[in-house]
């Protein structure tokens, strides 16, 4: 009788122990093998560690809850908790997150990485509150150059009369446009299958990405171009986070700074691997002189200038490439 009294204690006490315990819905597109995916595992076992096991983060990859916008939306109407969303997407919720997108904006990686880690950068992260969005923080998706299936980019006019999908991001548009291409907003997901099919003729992503996800097999040129320096951004559901307590919240944020700087050592790595894996498929690399495309769309960093939205943080983010090292726009 002793012995079963004991063990409905038991049954009780694990089963409070469960109703105690919150876990979070985090959704993603991206890839198990990609840096970012990685990076978020990190956080969820740091977070896990931090609240012995009280906050749990449940990670859905590979587009299995929905696209970049489609989580965004259910983010923000807090049915899932946190996701992983490029910028250029993030634009279309979060205005001022466009500043992020500009070609040619930042002048190296050590100087995307100093405005990812300013006061800029943290104000940036918060600009979508208003939208339901919080962002947690970046993480880094390196520079972005074309890739195409018939013939190589060396110039600006090399994309004109090309279809070339890009994210759902009207400063992603406007820049092919600029250069006298179609831009076709196309799902990542529905990316291979469109190229292959030539639904589009290009595209424009960073090396891991075009790796992973197999469109080397397609898109037989890339040219390392760097127009941009588009993050990566981690979100969390302002509902999420009004629910969370003060402790949850440190453990949440203190996970995601430190999962940043874990991703940004594991980008380094991957990049330089996936370049070394097109090249053994065939892929013909070219490095294209930049000035063309820098001057080309420089009427889209003059214009937005004059925004009094975005004016200001072009302005800011400007004044902290004289501390970046390494210029990659020559």
């Amino acid at each position: 009788m002793r012995y079963l009294a004991f063990i409905s204690l038991v049954f009780v006490w694990s089963c409070q122990q469960q109703s105690q315990r919150r876990e979070l819905v985090l959704a993603h597109g991206l890839d198990v093998n990609h840096s970012v995916h990685k990076a978020m595992e990190y956080m969820a076992r740091e977070v896990e560690k931090s609240s012995s096991g009280q906050l749990i983060i449940k990670i859905y990859p590979n587009q299995q809850l929905g696209s970049e916008r489609e989580t965004l939306e259910l983010l923000q109407i807090g049915s899932i908790d946190l996701t992983k969303t490029s910028a250029a997407v993030m634009e279309n919720f979060a205005p001022a997150i466009q500043v992020l997108s500009l070609p040619y904006l930042f002048r190296s990686e050590d100087h995307a990485y100093r405005v990812f880690t300013s006061e800029v950068g943290k104000e940036l992260l918060l600009s979508g509150e208003s939208y339901f969005l919080r962002g947690l923080s970046y993480y880094d998706a390196g520079m972005r150059n074309f890739y195409t299936k018939d013939r190589p980019v060396n110039h600006p006019d090399d994309i004109r009369g090309l279809k070339v999908r890009v994210q759902q991001s009207i400063t992603a548009m406007e820049m092919v446009k600029a250069m006298g291409g179609s831009a076709t907003p196309i799902a990542w997901g529905e990316l291979y299958t469109a190229l292959q099919q030539g639904v589009v003729d290009a595209a424009e992503n960073n090396l891991p990405s075009f790796y992973l996800s197999h469109h080397y097999e397609v898109c037989q040129f890339l040219s390392i171009n760097q127009h941009t320096a588009v993050p990566d951004i981690l979100l969390i559901s302002t509902h999420t986070w009004k629910r969370l307590s003060d402790q949850e919240k440190k453990w949440v944020q203190q996970a995601a700074d430190a999962s940043y700087a874990y991703q940004v050592g594991l980008w380094k790595e991957t990049e330089s691997q996936a370049l070394e894996a097109v090249k053994k498929a065939g892929v013909r690399i070219n490095y294209p002189d930049k000035q063309s495309f820098i001057d080309i769309t420089a009427p889209m960093r003059d214009e937005l200038k004059q925004d009094p939205l975005i004016g200001p943080y072009i302005d800011k983010i400007e004044a902290m490439a004289m501390d970046a090292n390494t210029d990659l726009t020559h």
